[in-house]
Order: structure tokens, then sequence, then C-alpha cells
């Protein structure tokens, strides 16, 4: 039999009411994260909406190339087994779940979704797309500036010719707040800045204008703390012995009660694992924030200098003193381009003489890089352990018991990549005793860099769509 998604009541505060806190939690923070506790989260958090925040700064270039391949992908992979796991538990309760999982193809990622509510049983439910962050026929062929330096000369995107594959624009919050409004009760989109999809619900909810500055910069804060998901409850934060953080291995995520003046706390389910303090709080406001007087997005330019942390209680950690000023007259955009093929070979040696049997077999790739015709552009020989994080380390008090060796090496073609692991296998026989463990893998190469837009060149597409439950025969 089928179920109707449950929709929750939306109450306007009157006088003789408080003001009600929308809870937001954060069901992943990059593509390839945990599931279960997204589960958790939804079964637990008493959450009005569920946020998924899966696209790193090469997600969608890559998406774009399996796209290219076969029209009916470029979404997350993880998309269908996310949504088996949690949209029972979030029709049950009425939480509403916005993502970037569409990556490069939202629509499909659309249908995915509609497939798993049927197979669920669950009637009336409402998804809607957001499309418009594509903007590589505004780009590729262009002289815009590029942001950062791709590793070659090149200033332009012009300069990259026809390696262009892809390029997004970072949208704002606000067509997920009209998805919202047109009652979608799952929104999936593409490139949307990471905090966008956090502000949206709240200026849908609370009614929030698109230019007041000071409560778009806490709606900010909420979603640039909740973003990376398990970093804020002790992830990645953690050291052990010197911040030690239990049961990592059940990481709760995060969650946040927002109040309609942009206030919040943050916390996580009880009894999940994990640690919230002011701390790992900190962390996370300053990560990947260049100016914290300055952060800049699609919808504000938010100021975190001032912010004021209180630990309210056990995992408990509310926010204040964030304020923002206008929004930046443009937008960032990534451009995804072919920059030729990665290869990597690795080979393992142990016992005594280890390392000098694994230098000497380095030595020997090296040269026979150097004179083979593989026109290898750039290539490196790490000692796993020793030398491959602090370059030329080299020297050890214990001679290790084992080392790995590992060559990465970038070439033009894919033969020529693939040629550079046959050098590392044929250590096997033609290089110094004991080599095992061989691995060698080759990839094309996708490098990102970013160029900014007039803002009203950019025209993001809200579309919302009714998917009926599959009938189920008794």
């Amino acid at each position: 039999m089928s179920r109707t998604w449950t929709r929750t009541q939306r109450r306007t505060p009157t006088p003789e009411k408080p003001t009600r806190r929308i809870r937001i939690g954060c069901g992943a923070g990059f593509a390839d994260d945990r599931v279960d506790p997204a589960v958790e989260l939804a079964e637990h958090g008493r959450l009005d909406y569920l946020v998924f925040e899966c696209l790193a700064e090469r997600t969608v270039a890559l998406a774009q190339l399996d796209r290219l391949r076969d029209p009916d992908t470029g979404y997350n992979e993880w998309l269908e087994e996310r949504m088996e796991a949690v949209l029972e538990p979030c029709a049950r309760h009425g939480t509403r779940i916005i993502t970037n999982m569409g990556a490069a193809n939202p629509r499909a990622a659309a249908r995915v979704v509609a497939e798993v509510a049927r197979r669920l049983g669950l009637d009336g439910l409402r998804i809607a797309t957001v499309t418009g962050d594509d903007v590589l026929h505004l780009v590729k062929g262009t002289r815009l500036p590029l942001l950062d330096g791709p590793g070659r000369a090149a200033s332009t995107v012009s300069d990259l010719h026809e390696t262009v594959v892809s390029a997004n624009a970072y949208l704002g919050a606000t067509p997920v707040t009209e998805a919202l409004a047109q009652g979608a009760d799952v929104v999936i989109t593409g490139r949307i800045a990471d905090p966008s999809l956090f502000l949206a619900p709240l200026m849908h909810e609370f009614g929030w204008p698109p230019a007041d500055w000071p409560l778009l910069a806490r709606g900010t804060a909420v979603g640039h703390l909740l973003e990376c998901a398990g970093q804020l409850t002790g992830g990645y934060y953690a050291d052990p012995g010197t911040k030690d953080v239990p049961d990592l291995a059940r990481l709760g995520f995060p969650l946040a009660e927002v109040s309609e003046d942009g206030s919040f706390t943050v916390t996580k389910v009880p009894g999940s694992g994990g640690r919230l303090t002011p701390a790992t709080v900190t962390e996370q406001l300053l990560y990947e924030v260049h100016d914290p007087a300055a952060y800049l997005t699609p919808d504000v330019t938010a100021d975190f200098s001032h912010a004021h942390l209180t630990h309210l209680a056990e995992d408990r950690v509310a926010v204040t003193g964030i304020t923002g000023r206008e929004r930046p007259t443009t937008l960032k955009a990534s451009v995804g381009y072919r920059d030729g093929f990665l290869a990597t070979g690795e080979i393992s040696y142990a016992g005594p003489g280890a390392v000098a049997r694994a230098r000497g077999a380095a030595r020997i790739v090296e040269q026979r890089l150097t004179t083979a015709e593989l026109l290898v552009t750039e290539a490196r020989y790490d000692l796993i352990g020793i030398d491959a994080v602090h370059r030329g380390a080299g020297a050890t008090a214990v001679e290790p018991n084992e080392v790995r060796l590992r060559v990465a090496a970038r070439t033009a073609t894919h033969l020529q990549a693939r040629r550079v692991g046959r050098e590392v296998a044929s250590l096997w026989l033609n290089g110094p005793y004991g080599g095992a463990g061989v691995t060698r893998e080759t990839r094309e190469n996708i490098a990102i860099t970013s160029v900014l837009l007039p803002r009203e060149l950019v025209m993001p597409n809200t579309a919302v769509q009714l998917t009926a439950a599959r009938t189920v025969t008794p």
C-alpha cells in the first residue's frame, strides 16, 4: 500500500506564541560520505530540513564527463542509496530534503528519486530541480581572466582552447526558496554555493528579505558550519592524545536550531558519536575562509570576525555576533578542463636495506622515464612514510622494516601513462630484490580553474513535479 508524504503545517508566529525555531541537519559533507548518520538525523533529529552537501570543486566537472558518456548519468553515485535510506523516515516526520547531488544532471537525479519513492510507496512526493548553473555556453572560448593559475601558461579561458569540458556558476539560495514556496518536498540542484543550501529554507520559513544582509549572513553562518557534516562534530578535528573525540566510528552529524532573528545553536543527536564544542565550531567557522570579515557568497558578504560562541551544555554551542553586508556583483564559476593523464605505480620493499632498495628502484624508473620518449611532463618519486608528505625529509631515526615506493607522473596521452605504470611493474624482475605488491593506475586529469561572471548573465530555473506512487498489488 502507498502512503502520502507528510507535510508539516507551517505556522506564522503570533504575539501569543513563542518564535519558532527551524531545525536543519546535514546528512552529508562530501560525495562519498557515510549514510547511517543521515538516517540517524532523519529518525531522531526532529528535523524540518535535511540537507546533503555533496559537491567538491572538481565533482561537477567529473560528473559532466560521465554525462557526456551517458546522458542518463552525471549525478552523485550514492544518490539512490541515500534516498532509499532517508525518504521514508523523512516522509514520516515531515522533513524536507535539499541536496546538490544532482551535480551535472539534476533532472536525471530527480527521476531516480521519483523511482525510489515509487518503490517505497510514497504518494504525492513533490520533487523540484534547480538548473541554470551550467554556463559553459557563456564561458567557453571567451577572454574571461582566470582567477587561479591552471599550472601552465594560460591567463584566460580561451587560452585553454578546446580542453574546457565544463563551467558551472555558484548559484545562491533564491532558486531553492522558489522550489520550497512551490511545495517541494525534495529539492535537487547542481552547483549551488554550499551554505546557500542551508540558507534557502531559513529565507523561506522566516520570510527573510533577499537584501537583509545581517540575517542572510547569519543563515550563511549556519550553512557554513553545517556543510562539512562530521567536521563540526569532531571528524578531522580529532588528534588522539591531544584533541580526543569519542566514538568516531559512530560519528553523529550536526544539526542547527535557528530562530527568526538568525541566532542559532548547533548540536547533534544525543547519544551519537563525536563531540561538538566551541573548539570544533571555531575550526569549522574558519575552514576555507580567506577573510573572516568578508566571506563572499552569492547571497551576501558575511562577517564572522565578531562571532561569539557560548557553550550551553554538552554538545550544544550557541552562535551570535554574525553580521553581513551587500553581496558581490559577480558569481564565481568553476571551469573544468582536460589536463593530460595521471599515472601512479607503487611497489613495496621489506626487511634489511628496504629503504636503499626502494631508493635504487626509484632511480631506475627515473632514468627510464628520462630516456624513454614518454613525454612525461612532471614526475615525483616518494617513499611513503619517509618523504611522501614532507619532501626531502629523507632521514629517519630508525631504519623502517618496510617501505613503499610510489611513482606519480603526468603525461599527454593515456598510452604514455600506462607505460609509466609498466615501468614500475617491471621492477619485479628488473630491479632490486624483494619488490612486491605492485599496483598501478591511470586516469585522465580534469583540472579546475575559476572565473567571475556578471550575475545578471546567469539564469537559474526551478521546476517542480508531482510523483505518484506505484500501485501495489496485495
